[in-house]
């Protein structure tokens, strides 16, 4: 049975662009109710634009909307992001741009300012909500633009990974606020900053549901088929040699549910209470019992 790639890659394009849009507006929300009415600015492009507005404002100056700001600074790193990507990936960079930069816009005035008593309030679900916005929009293989694609650039050419890069740049805007608001506010932009990291990992790769247990048991057939009667979880039977002893035994390698841990080890300190159990997390798990693992969305 022939497969029509093309058509499952527009298929994939059309619900990305949905995704981009939908991550695109609540991150509009989060900077409007939280972050820029607030004067937190956590790093990145829109936090400069965020400053950059008030620093002007307070100088007497016009009034330079956040997300126009944004779209003319993201318009010249897109020239460097389409030498670097192909033409679904500069697709995708150009929809979180164009559409980010539009909702912020478009929001400000119609969006009420939430938390405007308290900055630590303001700071955590300012964090929550650009961070599931920014994590939906990564999901989809898109972005909002900013100071990622130079710390990429800065990572080639320099022995400095790109997320120590971007640590830095996201810093040094944070300064740069503090001289235009205030160090408190500073402070609260970096809490903001660190809580909406920890959204889009946790948004991009989902809470971490699997483990890892590896037995080392003389017992290891009646565990093992324990795990695959009880459990009904497979397991795999690696061949082991401990260094001090020399000696030659199986131990097994089990993925589980996190429901699975607690009935594994009323299982293994049944028939062996003396085995050597470790339980890990694992970052993701592909495969027959557990998801399906997609393949490349480019065109």
């Amino acid at each position: 049975m022939s497969v029509d790639l093309k058509a499952i890659s527009k298929r994939n394009l059309a619900r990305d662009l949905g995704l981009i849009a939908v991550g695109s507006l609540l991150f509009a929300v989060g900077l409007n109710c939280f972050m820029e009415p607030n004067g937190l600015a956590p790093g990145g492009i829109s936090g400069l634009a965020i400053t950059l507005r008030a620093a002007v404002l307070a100088l007497g100056g016009p009034n330079l909307p956040v997300g126009m700001q944004t779209l003319v600074m993201n318009a010249l790193l897109m020239i460097v992001a389409a030498r670097v990507g192909g033409a679904s990936y500069v697709l995708r960079s150009l929809a979180g741009i164009v559409l980010s930069s539009v909702f912020i816009d478009l929001l400000a005035p119609v969006l009420p300012v939430l938390a405007s008593d308290d900055l630590l309030l303001a700071a955590l679900w300012g964090g929550v909500v650009c961070g599931v916005g920014l994590g939906i929009v990564f999901r989809a293989g898109s972005n909002t633009g900013g100071t990622d694609i130079i710390c990429q650039i800065l990572a080639r050419h320099t022995p400095i990974p790109v997320g120590t890069w971007v640590t830095i740049t996201d810093l040094m805007v944070v300064a740069i606020s503090a001289s235009v608001f205030s160090l408190e506010n500073a402070m609260y932009a970096t809490i903001a900053m660190f809580l909406m990291g920890k959204v889009i990992d946790m948004v991009i790769d989902g809470p971490s549901r699997e483990r890892v247990a590896w037995i080392i048991s003389r017992e290891q057939e009646a565990i093992a088929r324990s795990i695959l009667d009880d459990l009904d979880r497979g397991c795999t039977e690696v061949l082991a040699r401990g260094k001090y002893t020399g000696e030659s035994r199986p131990m097994l390698f089990v993925i589980l549910g996190r429901e699975d841990v607690t009935p594994l080890k009323t299982i293994v300190a049944e028939i062996d209470p003396d085995a050597i159990v470790v339980i890990t997390e694992a970052h993701e798990a592909f495969g027959e019992g557990f998801r399906k693992i997609e393949g490349d969305r480019g065109l």
